[in-house]
């Protein structure tokens, strides 16, 4: 946790004395506490969480390399802590919050709060660049997500619906010991699966179907995520054959993500081969993005995207075909960038299964 706040204050310009951390999963990061309250100030030589009652037992007891301070009057003690450590200029993480807290945040602190993102882009880059602890979490969990895929094959029915074939998976995946899901699953059949991001309803799974699940859990803290597409009975030939088209674009992606490839690049791969192939208009998201403590983080792959993936980010890799009112396909693995190459978290064959 040390490391993480002193690489944070090692990217802010020089002229920043402290930042205030707001967001629940940032302090998380840096604190080991997960709460829906309380702040995080970091200062050049000291840091410190101030938290409310509901978590002060919580936070004595684990939160590490900070100090722990009960809330009261929250504005009057960051005022004490910074004129403690003879703060002068601030930056404020705004990324999640209020645009009136923020306002608040300016007319009621003895600081200058610092204009502009300096300090959410510090925490999103060092974020993005997991640990060995991290990428052992997300394995875990990624093992568990292959795990449920694996049981619920056995259990997906004509005639069961999309909640039902949801909610199967969600109770599994918490059996095997997942802390959480990590998002609301997608499970949507037929003509639903042109939807990218489907909420399962009351229709049932037919013959003839392409069904998509998303799904994903929380690990110590960590998410998986993972899409996968199977048949059910008939498959048509127009089906497999998108199918087919989407499995070919994720596998030449994954054969060219490594250190240093520009994220819109490695999103034109997968474009490019569906728009050849006629399909262009119906991929309309970006081909992936990073993944940790939160299922969406930054850097993302997309086609306006300036990032490049670096050694120790770990991303999403998920073309789709959505043809309106017909199908959906989605195909997704989630995958560890190297020097050389990338090391794929997910086991689960790629290859269209039809039950």
């Amino acid at each position: 946790m040390k490391n993480r706040i002193n690489s944070i204050l090692e990217k802010l310009p020089k002229n920043i004395d402290a930042g205030i951390v707001t967001s629940g999963n940032s302090i998380y990061y840096l604190t080991g506490i997960r709460a829906s309250a309380g702040v995080v100030v970091v200062t050049r030589q000291k840091s410190y969480l101030i938290i409310d009652f509901r978590y002060i037992e919580l936070a004595k007891k684990n939160a590490k390399n900070v100090e722990v301070i009960l809330q009261d009057d929250l504005n009057e003690q960051i005022n004490e802590i910074l004129a403690e450590n003879n703060c002068k200029n601030v930056a404020l993480e705004t990324e999640n919050i209020s645009f009136s807290k923020a306002v608040a945040y300016k007319n009621k602190l003895n600081c200058t709060i610092v204009e502009g993102n300096d300090f959410d882009t510090a925490i999103s880059e060092v974020r993005a660049i997991k640990t060995s602890h991290e990428v052992e979490a997300m394995k875990k969990a990624q093992q568990l997500t292959d795990e449920t895929f694996s049981y619920i094959l056995n259990h997906i029915k004509v005639g069961r619906t999309e909640k039902e074939i949801a909610l199967e998976m969600e109770f599994h995946i918490r059996k095997l010991g997942a802390e959480n899901v990590s998002f609301s699953y997608i499970v949507a059949s037929g003509s639903n699966g042109s939807l990218p991001h489907a909420v399962p309803s009351d229709k049932q799974i037919e013959n003839g179907d392409l069904l998509t699940m998303d799904f994903g859990c929380i690990v110590d803290g960590y998410c998986s995520d993972m899409t996968r597409t199977v048949g059910i009975g008939d498959v048509s030939d127009k089906q497999r054959s998108v199918y087919d088209i989407v499995l070919n674009a994720q596998k030449k992606t994954l054969a060219a993500i490594k250190h240093g490839v520009k994220c819109k690049e490695i999103d034109a791969i997968a474009r490019n081969i569906i728009t050849e192939n006629g399909y262009g208009d119906c991929f309309g998201h970006g081909l992936g993005h990073c993944i940790g403590i939160e299922v969406h983080e930054s850097p993302r792959c997309s086609r306006l995207s300036e990032d490049t993936l670096i050694t120790g980010m770990v991303t999403s890799v998920e073309p789709g075909i959505y043809v309106p009112g017909e199908m959906g396909v989605r195909i997704e693995d989630v995958t560890l960038v190297t020097e050389t190459g990338n090391e794929n978290f997910t086991n689960s064959t790629t290859d269209l299964i039809i039950l």
